[in-house]
């Protein structure tokens, strides 16, 4: 992977991330460095996930990538907000 690749890695990986705790309804008490961090993961095991069943390369934007990339994250960041909110109590 280029430097190219892990820059844009980073900036999907908070788009998702945000995108993600704003589309869970309530509020989360995670801190935002965690939410990006659960972003960048779920972007990257997305994208992998994409490409081993084979809709990783199509023309034009990739959505079915895309929304698996955004269900893992909202499923990342209600696990970290749920486990947080317990070791914090």
């Amino acid at each position: 992977m280029h430097v190219t690749g892990i820059i844009s890695a980073i900036i999907v990986g908070l788009v998702i991330g945000v995108l993600a705790r704003l589309l869970i309804p309530g509020r989360q008490n995670i801190p935002i460095w965690l939410t990006i961090v659960i972003g960048i993961v779920a972007a990257l095991i997305g994208t992998a996930i994409a490409g081993a069943i084979g809709v990783s390369n199509t023309s034009g934007i990739d959505w079915l990538e895309l929304i698996l990339q955004i269900v893992l994250a909202i499923i990342g960041v209600l696990l970290a907000s749920t486990l947080y909110s317990r070791r914090r109590a």
